[in-house]
């Protein structure tokens, strides 16, 4: 199925650590990496400043293998499709929040994280369940785990009226990666900014190809290179910042241009594909936040354009060439109200609308109207806090030349406590009940031969219980520690799955499926200051997964393992910064896995680790700061496959220079 790789100021925020242009402060931000306890209602994992950028990591999908409970779909390469799912629930459960706004795909349901850069990212968050703020969104309150990206908002000390900084990343794959940010004090109250960045590689590498039959014996042992692997992009994005007396305003223009060759699957001694598909992404969006007294107000608005164009000239498959377009408008308005100092409630409503057009035989181009009720409302003590929300989903589709399917509407409540048991705030326990869904895409309901316009929405019920330390000490030696653990229980009702309806490539979509996941996070971090300008951080996460289907006992797979999800997975930081040196280890560890439904050894997908090693350098001449970063991935040249016969580049480098004024 080719279509799987064809991509469709709250006050929390203002408070969070900025990531300034000087060096000189620099040093402060791996000493806090999450919210305060008195804001962390809701399970959050944050990576941000320098922490961030430390990583090894070339994208927002590459970053977020470090959080607890997350899967990353990889199918290779710097230009391969990157998709996470997180906690076992599907990728479609996912919302993908960009400064504010969540991002969408109508299509197919999925955000191809690969297609954005850490180079203009100030802070990445993941949180399970809903955000620790009720205002936010209607739509926020829908997904069963978001992921919050934040771009950098300019800070000016002093006369300062601008900050420039310009990077080039060069390295293995024929690598050429330069970016530029500029940042503009254009009055007391206004600035912006113009962030831009390429990215041209070939994406070959040798990769190792052995199999081992089910008897145990070596089928075959070979080196190649991988092919159709290239990418050619460019991003450009325009943010404008204006301050308020009673509030801020924020505006960005965002396009993502690129053609990439699509890697497939290594199978049948075939080596290289004929797939290619082009991505224009465009959108610009707006928002406003007011505060005026007990009221505040937050409201969005967004116009999104998203052109795909797929290719497949593979001399073995039905070729293809076909044009997708999707349009969005999404309108948003959330208000809240402080009743008392310790308690506030909150209504908000979503308007959006999308639209898919193609230049396939029969397409009946679909039109949605999806509105979004949502009412919440929070409380706060000395030793309690709560967090309560229902939103209501209604879904009106239109359908060229057919009957369109009958409307849904979906009602979905969620309560979350915290409670400090101790006089001190540094520990808590946690806990959360949520109902979330999500509604079947343009491609599950009307894909020619494949689509099920009376398909019912996917159901998630979620429970989760956890605890939390979080103790800071500038002075001592220990400066931070921070140790949480969950133990979470999700139940997938409806589960949407692709059938075979009798002939080959033939399918059609139903809801057949029912997934039971029980599961634990565990996670660390401690920073010590054992001597003056020496900083060492530990981090490390750690997660227990049992996934299994529960759909029908008389199938083979009843109870056993859902495909690509390990039991076991983990990764360990350790980082060292001295007088501007920096010296960086990663580790991560995914367990073994099956690759179908069945959990026989014919499917049995082995264990892999990578291990990254970065070393930089911080420069100051005059007003001018340098910094010089050589990295080595998979520094013990693994072989390994994220997704089955898309094999995985051993050992690559990358060399980076950054200039900043």
């Amino acid at each position: 199925m080719s279509l799987c790789f064809i991509p469709g100021v709250t006050k929390a925020e203002e408070q969070k650590d900025t990531t300034y242009f000087h060096k000189e402060v620099l040093l402060k931000e791996v000493q806090v990496t999450a919210k305060k306890p008195s804001q962390d209602i809701i399970p959050v994992q944050t990576l941000s400043g320098d922490e961030l950028h430390r990583l090894n990591s070339n994208s927002v999908a590459d970053a977020l293998r470090y959080f607890s409970g997350v899967q990353v779909k990889d199918y290779g390469g710097v230009g391969g499709i990157k998709t996470v799912n997180i906690r076992s629930m599907g990728t479609n459960h996912t919302g993908v929040v960009y400064d504010g706004v969540e991002l969408g795909n109508a299509q197919n349901g999925q955000i191809d994280l690969g297609q954005f850069s850490l180079d203009n990212i100030e802070a990445l968050s993941l949180y399970n369940g809903q955000k620790s703020e009720i205002l936010q969104p209607a739509k926020d309150f829908g997904s069963a785990g978001t992921i919050y990206m934040r771009t950098r908002t300019p800070i000016f000390n002093g006369n300062e009226t601008y900050h420039a900084r310009a990077t080039l990343r060069t390295g293995s794959f024929d690598l050429l990666n330069p970016s530029a940010l500029v940042e503009l004090k254009l009055s007391e109250r206004v600035s912006a900014s113009l962030s831009a960045e390429w990215i041209n590689s070939s994406g070959k590498y040798k990769f190792r190809y052995r199999r081992v039959n089910p008897a145990g014996e070596l089928a075959y042992d070979t080196t190649a290179v991988r092919q159709n692997g290239d990418i050619n992009a460019t991003r450009i994005e325009v943010n404008t910042h204006g301050s308020l007396p009673s509030g801020s305003w924020t505006a960005k223009v965002y396009n993502y241009n690129s053609e990439r060759g699509v890697p497939g699957a290594i199978v049948n001694n075939v080596w290289r594909r004929g797939e290619r598909i082009w991505d224009t992404n465009s959108f610009a969006q707006g928002r406003y936040t007011g505060f005026f007294g007990k009221f505040s107000t937050l409201n969005n608005i967004k116009y999104a354009f998203y052109r795909t164009h797929y290719v497949n000239n593979d001399d073995k498959q039905v070729k293809i060439d076909n044009l997708y377009k999707q349009k969005e408008v999404y309108i948003s308005s959330a208000n809240e109200f402080q009743i008392k100092d310790f308690w506030r409630i909150s209504a908000s409503y979503d308007l959006l609308w999308n639209t898919l057009d193609a230049d396939v035989y029969g397409f009946v181009k679909p039109d949605r109207i999806s509105q979004f009720l949502s009412a919440a409302t929070a409380v706060s003590f000395n030793r309690f806090q709560a967090q309560g929300s229902i939103l209501g989903t209604f879904i009106h589709d239109e359908i060229k030349g057919q009957q369109a399917p009958s409307d849904k509407h979906v009602i979905s409540p969620a309560v979350f406590m915290n409670v400090y048991p101790l006089n001190s705030r540094v520990f808590s326990i946690r806990a959360f009940y949520k109902q979330t869904y999500r509604m079947p895409t343009f491609n599950d309901l009307y894909y020619a031969d494949m689509g099920n316009s009376k398909l019912s929405p996917e159901r998630v019920i979620q429970y989760n219980l956890g605890v939390l330390y979080d103790h800071s000490a500038s002075s001592s030696f220990v400066s931070n520690t921070r140790l949480s653990a969950d133990v979470y229980y999700n139940k997938v009702k409806d589960k949407i799955v692709a059938y075979p309806k009798g002939q080959q490539f033939r399918w059609t979509m139903l809801n057949l499926g029912l997934v039971d996941i029980r599961g634990v996070d565990v996670t660390g971090l401690v920073t010590f200051n054992p001597a003056k300008q020496l900083y060492m951080t530990l981090r490390a996460q750690y997660t227990f997964q049992r996934a299994i289907d529960i759909t029908n006992p008389a199938d083979n797979y009843y109870k056993d393992q859902i495909p690509y999800i390990p039991r076991h997975s983990g990764a360990a930081i350790a980082n060292v910064q001295w007088r501007g040196w920096n010296l960086n280890y990663s580790w991560i560890y995914v367990g073994e896995r099956y690759n179908q439904q069945e959990n026989i050894r014919y499917n049995y997908t082995q264990p892999w680790y990578t291990s990254d090693l970065s070393l930089s350098k911080d420069f100051r001449l005059g007003s001018v700061s340098l910094r010089g970063l050589i990295e080595v991935n998979n520094l013990l040249s693994q072989d390994y496959d994220v997704i089955l016969n898309y094999p995985m580049p051993k050992r690559n480098y990358r060399f980076t220079i950054t200039v900043e004024i």
